[in-house]
């Protein structure tokens, strides 16, 4: 009995082991945390979704996995033949049966070599067209989006899902489905070589697989948990980045570069001890299975050893020098494919994180959808009618309370009102970016919500305070990759809209490069941009929101007269705080906490001395006295009537 003393030990080291990971496993538990909006999804949904992209490559998976099966074959007949040629070595040593041996050796392995590359370039090219078409998928749901359920998102968490998640998906697609098909076969192929040459030892070796499965079962929920915090982890810091470099001209102005830089800093702490976490757990597994490795190979030595040393037989079998070799290179090639599988599960489990968030943003369901019985609206008069429209931000708290008004076609309608009283808020409506709670909004007599929505904003030319230019060229920013558009279209709208005067002045003229955001040209300059991007597409109706806030006063002239020759294309709705830009106006609304307190014309208004009056009065003041201040005030210019007598003297 003594002599299985050494056996007793390692299983006993072997249960000890287990017994720790198993009270750790039902004591942690896994909490249903999540980030934001994400949420949770089952690993045989994931898998069964992903599975969905890679079906229509279902015959290079199927080329893959033929030309897996030769790489296979090797790992399970090499050990057999190293094994024949170790008897034929200590037995009869004959260089024919040698060399013949080599020889099917060398063609086994040139030929899984051969197989290996094939795989890998399959792989690759078929990963890469399934992720660009989840790209695409995942953009166009973004593109879907409306504009509430975008501003819930921060920017850096979409730029996360649609890079980096996706990257850590392609490495599913590229190598782990295939690899880890590859060595769930490898381990079947060589545990049933094992049987054919020795099922006595085989069966030694079987002792340790319910701990590797053991094994395998706690790491998932460890592993899964770890990555869980490392991709939410990237996500808060890129989302922070995003934020705080498009804004870091304010971190500077007001010296708070320390401030961002500590903010920046517990997150980045936060990521690396998420990593570490990972780290750690990938760290103790892949030991753990390389120890059961160690424990097969000491009792393979320690039993085969010993009979073929005594030779004694072995459960009834003689162990020959060839069968211990083989063997020893079979356990090998037996826990290698599930230290593979330990990698792999450890990147499946980043991939399964990401996916789960991408397809978090798939689910979301577009809070503005066209009415299965909405209409395309190919043309459009123009005449836009509010009734009774109810709106809120935020439930309970109304922006818009029962606001009726109808404006006609190729009226030009301007909206004044306080900060907050809900003038931007009625041109988001109109183009249906948010969706109203009561009421009614007619286009043309329809309501908007039996509108086909691209085909009401195709209508539409907005015009905002805050433009927003591309990347690119002038001609791409005007004519936005719209096909039709000619040269001479968008040269006459730069003229139309007294954007000609700048242009032909620069180099390449239509052809100058525009960066980032637009961020080489003037406040005015892009707003005179973006006049011509709306003419250019013949809108129906035009929509400017403080279009001309914070320009010069040369610009503004420019602007002004722009604004009077739109005036003759179609409907205008306008708002601005500077009420010199809409005295012309056909009609103003004056608005006050969500309520139309008056409208008319600026002498209407005038003259009813209500809040429009006592508005402009107040502006009229404010420039009053800003002109007074950037007056010359040395002793050689007259500032008062009484001055001016006197230098008149």
């Amino acid at each position: 009995m003594y002599e299985y003393y050494p056996l007793i030990v390692v299983g006993a080291i072997v249960g000890v082991f287990s017994l720790i990971l198993l009270i750790a496993y039902l004591t942690v538990r896994d909490k249903k945390q999540t980030l934001g909006f994400e949420r949770q999804i089952g690993d045989r949904e994931i898998m069964g979704r992903l599975l969905h992209y890679a079906r229509p490559y279902l015959p290079q998976f199927l080329l893959v996995g033929a030309v897996m099966l030769f790489t296979i074959a090797y790992d399970v007949v090499s050990p057999f033949i190293i094994g024949r040629i170790e008897e034929l070595v200590a037995g009869e040593f004959r260089m024919p049966q040698i060399y013949r041996a080599m020889t099917v050796y060398v063609s086994i392995l040139l030929v899984s070599m051969v197989c290996a590359y094939i795989q890998a370039v399959v792989l690759q090219k078929t990963g890469q067209r399934i992720i660009s078409v989840m790209r695409e998928d995942l953009f166009v749901k973004i593109e879907s989006l409306s504009h509430e359920q975008l501003n819930e998102i921060p920017v850096g968490k979409l730029v996360t899902r649609v890079t980096n998640d996706t990257n850590a998906i392609s490495m599913m697609f590229t190598n782990l489905l295939v690899n880890f098909a590859r060595n769930i076969f490898a381990i079947v192929g060589v545990f049933a070589a094992m049987l054919v040459l020795s099922y006595e030892l085989t069966l030694m070796i079987l002792c340790f697989v319910p701990f590797i499965v053991l094994f395998t079962v706690i790491f998932r929920k460890f592993s899964r948990r770890a990555y869980r915090k490392v991709k939410d982890c990237t996500t808060d810091i890129n989302t922070y980045l995003s934020e705080n470099l498009s804004g870091i001209k304010i971190t500077q102005i007001f010296n708070r570069e320390e401030a961002k830089m500590q903010e920046f800093r517990e997150r980045s702490v936060a990521l690396g001890r998420a990593k570490q976490e990972q780290i750690l757990v990938f760290g103790i597994f892949r030991p753990l299975v390389y120890m059961l490795y160690v424990s097969s190979i000491l009792c393979l030595l320690y039993l085969g050893g010993r009979g073929y040393l005594e030779n004694q037989a072995f459960m009834g079998q003689v162990i020959t020098s060839g069968i211990l070799v083989s063997f020893y290179m079979y356990i090998s090639k037996f826990y290698n494919p599930i230290q593979n599988l330990a990698e792999q599960f450890n990147w499946l489990q980043s991939a399964f994180a990401s996916a789960e968030k991408v397809f978090t943003i798939m689910d979301l369901e577009p809070a503005i959808q066209d009415a299965p019985d909405a209409v395309e609206l190919t043309t459009m008069r123009g005449e836009i009618e509010f009734r009774d429209v109810w709106f809120s931000y935020v439930e309970g708290e109304w922006v818009l309370k029962g606001v009726s008004f109808h404006v006609m076609p190729k009226e030009t309608v301007a909206f004044v009102g306080s900060t907050g009283s809900g003038k931007t808020t009625i041109l988001s409506l109109i183009c249906r970016n948010y969706e109203f709670q009561k009421g009614e909004i007619l286009i043309d007599g329809i309501d908007i919500r039996k509108i086909k929505t691209a085909s009401l904003r195709r209508h539409f030319g907005q015009m905002l305070q805050d433009v927003f230019l591309f990347s690119g060229t002038i001609r791409s920013n005007i004519v936005l990759r719209a096909e039709g558009i000619s040269d001479a279209e968008v040269r006459e709208a730069c003229r139309y809209v007294n954007a000609d005067y700048f242009i032909d002045k620069l180099e390449k003229g239509l052809d100058e490069e525009v960066r980032e955001r637009g961020n080489n040209f003037s406040a005015g300059q892009r707003q005179l941009l973006s006049f011509a991007r709306t003419i250019v597409h013949k809108p129906t109706v035009m929509i400017l929101d403080e279009a001309t806030a914070n320009i010069d006063t040369e610009t503004e002239l420019l602007i002004q007269n722009s604004l009077e020759k739109m005036q003759n294309i179609g409907t205008m709705l306008m708002v601005a705080h500077r009420l010199s830009t809409i005295q012309n106006a056909d009609r103003i609304i004056v608005l006050s906490h969500g309520k139309i307190m008056e409208q008319g014309t600026h002498q209407e208004l005038l003259k009813l001395q209500g809040k429009y009056y006592r508005l402009y009065h107040l502006q009229y003041r404010r420039e009053e006295m800003a002109r007074e201040k950037t007056a010359p005030s040395d002793s050689s210019k007259c500032l008062t009537a009484k001055q001016q007598n006197l230098c008149a003297d």
